[in-house]
């Protein structure tokens, strides 16, 4: 069979079309911003705060996280993460995070390459294949893909799976329909988004046994 210049055409532009990757974004909240309180075992040990900036296709995140663990009048456990996460066209982009616990000093960085994603730590390189995202927790859409870990630099070792809407409560004691991503491996983590996508809170198990939450404020 020959094909006519317009039907070629049309082939072609169904092909560059199709080449085109779907983008991994969540929506963004309204607001620009995300503000979580954090609680362990119940008890309010800090806040996880993230502000949106750019356009929908191509956000950059900033994060802050501050959280510091008592034993009566006593802070036994510090921590504090920051993160610029960049995103370009519906495509992850680059990632800077810098934490600073008791438990020890991290520095990772990742960007994207023609090859994969080139993730850097203090002690090691590692070329993590095309279209690996950061686990921020903020992008459902990249849940069930392949993940590296933002304050270590490993990939992560876990798998994905919606779970349904169950309601839960904010910090400031609404109540919210949500739909529950459970993430189980290396990690046991229940992430919670609203009917927009937005993230609003998490339930997960620490490596000591206690509980972790957040709560959107």
């Amino acid at each position: 069979m020959t094909l006519t210049d317009p039907t070629r055409r049309a082939l072609l532009t169904a092909g560059a079309l199709l080449a085109v990757p779907t983008p991994l974004l969540a929506a963004p909240p309204a607001n620009r911003r995300l503000v979580f309180s954090a609680a362990r075992n119940g008890v309010r040990i800090g806040e996880h705060r993230m502000t949106f900036s750019g356009d929908a296709a191509s956000p950059t995140i900033s994060t802050e996280v501050e959280i510091a663990i008592k034993i009566g009048s006593v802070t036994v456990y510090n921590y504090r993460h920051t993160a610029r996460e960049v995103w370009e066209d519906g495509r992850f982009e680059s990632l800077e995070t810098v934490t600073d616990a008791t438990a020890g000093d991290r520095k990772v960085s990742a960007r994207r390459t023609a090859d994969g994603v080139l993730i850097r730590t203090g002690r090691r390189e590692v070329l993590a294949p095309a279209g690996t995202a950061p686990l921020t927790h903020w992008n459902s859409k990249v849940l069930t893909g392949r993940l590296f870990n933002p304050q270590e630099g490993n990939l992560a070792r876990i798998t994905a799976s919606p779970k349904g809407l169950r309601p839960v409560t904010l910090a400031d004691g609404r109540s919210l329909e949500v739909q529950v991503w459970s993430l189980r491996g290396e990690a046991e983590i229940d992430n919670w988004y609203d009917r927009n996508g937005v993230w609003t809170g998490l339930n997960g198990r620490l490596v000591d046994g206690s509980r972790i939450e957040y709560r959107r404020i």
